[in-house]
């Protein structure tokens, strides 16, 4: 499945992302493949949230 993110600089440093399709889905991360890791285990739990 691919969604789309929308990424943000955070102004203390790192990025934090969401993910417009899954209402609430958020993450952060100190470097931008951590924060894509990150999200993908956001997308995960918020998805299995809404399948229960």
């Amino acid at each position: 499945m691919k969604l789309k993110v929308i990424i943000h600089k955070a102004e203390e440093g790192g990025y934090w992302g969401e993910v417009p399709a899954v209402p609430g889905c958020m993450s952060q991360g100190e470097a931008m493949d951590e924060l894509l890791d990150d999200l993908r285990d956001a997308v995960e739990g918020c998805l299995s949230i809404h399948r229960a």
